[in-house]
C-alpha cells in the first residue's frame, strides 16, 4: 500500500545547468514539497531508486542520458511518477513525442515561474485528492468491511455470511435486534458490499422525526406547500435514489405514514407535499427495529402489507450477552479507538474482563462502548481494573448476597461474583465457564476450591 500519509509530496528537478536547477528550487521554495535535484539522467535514476518520487521536471536535452531516455525508464520502472518535460526553443517536436510516451506535459524554456509553479501545483492537488480518497476508502473498509464487523463468535460469523449472501441482491432486508446491537452498522455493511455501493446510503431515524413534519422529511415538499416552506426539497427518499434507504426503528412509523411509504415502495415513486407531480425513484429498502413486528401487526399497530414488503429477508443481530466471547475483541478495539497520547491505558486486565463477562449488557455493544470510553478516561494504570468500571458492573447481586467474610470492594469479591455468574450462564459447565472468564480450567478449579464453591 502507498504510504503517502507518512511523507510529503516529492518533486525531482533534473537539468544539466546548475543555474536552472537553482532557479527551479527558488520557484518552489514556499511550496509544501520535498525537493530533490539531479544534474543528469544517471543521477536522477539514483534518486528514483533511493527515494519515493511523485513528480519530476526533466530537461529534454542533457548529455549521456537525455530526457527522452530517462522518461522511458521512468515509465517502465516507476509508472506513478508524473513527468513534465522542459524543452528549449526548437524542441517542440520532441516534446510532443514525449507526451505520446507518457509525459503529462511539456513546458518551454525560458519558463515563467508562475506557469511552471501552477502546473506542478495541479499535479500536487491531484496527488492530494487521491490521498484523501485512499484515506476515505480505508476508513470505509475499516468501519463497514466484512472483516471488520467485530466478533468471531458463531452468531457473528453467521451474520457476516448472511450479509454477504443478501448484499448482492436488491431484496428488502429487515434487521432485527435489541437496542445498541449495531443494526445500522449491519445496514451499512450490506450497502457497502452491494452493487449500489457507489451511490448514497441515507439513514432515516423514524423515531426522532415529528409526525407533523414526517411527510415533508420523507417525501419532500414544494415551495409554498405550508407556512415556512420557502424552498422546495427532495426529501430523504429521493435523496437515496439509485442508492440505499435505511429506515431505522421502522416500527415507530405512524399508521398514516405507513400507508404512504407502502405506496412509494409499490409504485417506486414519491409525490412531494403540496405537489400534484410524482417522481420516480429507485431505492433499496433496508429497515431495522427492536420491536416484534409480527406482534405489532397482530395488535393493529403495523400494517401487514408493509411488513411483508419489508421482511423479504430477515437478519437477526445477536445481543452482546449471547456472544460474550467477542468482548475481548470489542474492548481491544474500543481501547485503541479512545486512547489518546495522554492516556495511560493500553489493555484490559483479566479481573476487569471477568466483570464484563459476568454482566448482562442490557444496552449491548453501545453500552460496552460507553463503558470503555469511561474506563480509558478514568484509568490510572496501563491495565483497566475493575475499579475503573461502573459500579453496577462489578457489584452484582451475587456480591450483595455474599457472606460478610469478603469486603465488597476487594478483588476477591469481584472474582467470586464473576465466577458465580459465569457458572450460572453456562449451567454449571466448568470448561465453558472458564472460557467465558478468559482463564484456564486449572485456574477456575483453584478458585472454586478457594471460595468453597465446589
Amino acid at each position: 500500500m502507498d504510504n503517502r500519509q507518512d511523507r510529503q509530496f516529492s518533486l525531482l528537478l533534473v537539468d544539466d545547468e546548475p543555474a536552472i536547477l537553482a532557479s527551479l528550487k527558488r520557484v518552489f521554495r514556499k511550496a509544501p514539497y520535498k525537493i530533490h535535484t539531479a544534474e543528469n539522467g544517471r543521477l536522477a535514476m539514483e534518486v528514483l531508486q533511493q527515494t519515493k518520487i511523485d513528480a519530476a521536471l526533466v530537461d529534454l536535452k542533457m548529455p549521456e542520458m537525455d530526457g527522452m531516455a530517462l522518461l522511458e525508464l521512468v515509465r517502465k520502472q516507476w509508472p506513478s511518477v508524473q513527468v513534465v518535460i522542459l524543452t528549449g526553443f526548437g524542441g517542440v517536436k520532441e516534446a510532443v513525442e514525449a507526451i505520446q510516451m507518457g509525459a503529462v506535459d511539456f513546458l518551454q524554456k525560458p519558463f515563467e515561474p508562475e506557469t511552471i509553479e501552477a502546473r506542478v501545483n495541479q499535479i500536487y492537488h491531484i496527488w492530494y485528492l487521491e490521498l484523501e480518497n485512499q484515506r476515505l476508502r480505508e476508513k470505509i473498509e475499516f468501519q463497514f468491511g466484512y472483516d471488520h464487523l467485530i466478533g468471531n463468535s458463531i452468531a457473528m460469523l453467521k451474520l457476516k455470511k448472511m450479509i454477504m449472501q443478501v448484499a448482492g441482491s436488491d431484496a428488502s432486508v429487515l434487521i432485527q435486534g435489541e437496542t445498541g446491537t449495531g443494526k445500522e452498522l449491519v445496514a451499512r455493511a450490506i450497502h457497502h458490499h452491494s452493487p449500489r455501493r457507489s451511490q448514497s446510503f441515507v439513514p432515516v431515524d423514524c423515531a426522532s422525526i415529528s409526525e407533523t413534519v414526517m411527510g415533508s422529511e420523507l417525501f419532500g415538499h414544494v415551495k409554498g406547500a405550508f407556512t415556512g416552506a420557502h424552498e422546495s426539497t427532495k426529501g430523504l427518499i429521493r435523496s437515496a435514489d439509485k442508492g440505499t434507504l435505511f429506515l431505522d426503528e421502522v416500527g415507530e412509523l405512524p399508521l398514516a405514514m405507513q400507508v404512504k411509504l407502502l405506496r412509494a415502495i409499490q409504485e417506486k415513486e414519491v409525490r412531494p407535499v403540496g405537489s400534484s407531480q410524482s417522481h420516480t425513484v429507485d431505492v433499496r429498502i433496508l429497515a431495522a427495529t427492536n420491536r416484534n413486528l409480527e406482534e405489532e401487526v397482530a395488535q393493529g399497530r403495523f400494517r401487514q402489507d408493509l411488513y411483508y414488503r419489508l421482511n423479504v429477508v430477515v437478519l437477526g443481530v445477536p445481543s452482546l450477552s449471547s456472544r460474550l466471547e467477542d468482548i475481548p475483541l470489542l474492548t481491544r478495539f474500543f481501547i485503541q479507538q479512545f486512547a489518546s497520547p495522554a492516556s495511560t491505558v493500553g489493555h484490559l486486565t483479566n479481573e476487569a474482563l471477568a466483570c464484563l463477562n459476568a454482566y448482562d449488557w442490557p444496552g449491548n455493544v453501545r453500552e460496552l462502548e460507553n463503558v470503555m470510553r469511561r474506563a480509558v478516561a478514568m484509568g490510572q494504570s496501563k491495565g483497566i481494573m475493575p475499579s475503573d468500571l461502573p459500579e453496577n458492573i462489578y457489584s452484582g447481586h451475587a456480591m450483595a448476597t455474599d457472606s460478610n467474610q469478603l469486603n465488597s470492594d476487594s478483588l476477591a469479591a469481584y472474582e467470586l461474583t464473576a465466577i458465580r455468574n459465569a457458572l450460572l450462564k453456562c449451567d454449571g459447565h466448568r470448561k465453558k465457564a472458564a472460557g467465558l472468564l478468559g482463564i484456564g480450567e486449572a485456574t477456575l478449579y483453584r478458585k472454586l476450591k478457594q471460595y468453597e464453591l465446589e
